[in-house]
């Protein structure tokens, strides 16, 4: 059977030709990559830091001078782990599917399977670590808020806004 897809060989894309399928299906998850571009005021691109993957901060600045920003700097890591983790567990169940077609060179039953989940198991124990990190971000805010209570609360009063004034329909 001709691979009908030009430029691509059997089995680039996810799928493989009926007769070169000995070892059943393949595993090939959709997933959908989000680019976001930024721009300066002028309309124009705004410059990434130099070198080979270009300006890669997944985290603001650790700056840590108000309570709004401990919070922003925390849940950021949150976020980060949390998308690391999920990429990262993807990323296992993938190795996972392609290496048990892999032949085993003894020929035991369910060899391929079993030496897959092998190497996929420290994959998801990083994606694993990953979900803790981010379970422990979330928790170091919380923390920050418990311990310095008494100093977020005694500067609150001074963060509200003034009250807005009201219109006096008495005075006209």
């Amino acid at each position: 059977m001709a691979n009908t897809t030009k430029g691509a060989p059997s089995g680039a894309n996810g799928s493989q030709a009926k007769n070169g399928a000995k070892f059943g299906a393949t595993f090939a998850p959709g997933f959908t990559v989000n680019v976001n571009a930024s721009k300066t005021t002028n309309g124009a691109p705004a410059q990434q830091g130099g070198g080979q993957g270009g300006n890669r901060n997944l985290l603001p600045p650790p700056e840590f001078y108000s309570p709004a920003q401990t919070r922003n700097y925390c849940n950021s890591v949150r976020a980060a782990a949390v998308a690391l983790a999920i990429e990262v567990s993807m990323g296992a169940e993938i190795l996972k599917a392609t290496l048990s077609q892999v032949p085993d060179p003894e020929g035991r039953a369910f060899g391929s399977q079993r030496r897959a989940q092998k190497v996929a198991r420290k994959l998801n124990k990083a994606a694993d670590g990953l979900a803790a990190a981010a379970k422990n971000a979330a928790a170091a805010y919380s923390a920050y808020t418990q311990e310095f209570k008494q100093e977020i609360e005694s500067v609150r009063h001074r963060a509200r806004r003034p009250a807005q004034q009201r219109v006096n329909w008495a005075d006209q």
